[in-house]
């Protein structure tokens, strides 16, 4: 599915149903996650590498440093 003129993209904060949001998120392809909760979308912002990957990688490799 793609999305069309009546079809809405999820937002945060959207307040559809179940299966208005199952129908909305399989027509984004592009959205990795999004949850329903309490009938609130709430969509994660994707990792940035330099706000989560380069500093997970430097942690990662002192702590293997330090295991050896």
């Amino acid at each position: 599915m793609t999305l069309t003129q009546d079809t809405p993209p999820l937002e945060n904060g959207n307040r559809p149903t179940r299966m208005e949001f199952e129908r909305r998120y399989h027509t984004m392809p592009d959205v990795k996650k999004a949850n329903l909760t309490e009938r609130t979308v709430y969509i994660a912002p994707p990792v940035r590498y330099k706000g989560h990957g380069e500093p997970h990688s430097n942690i990662m490799a002192s702590l293997g440093f330090y295991t050896a």
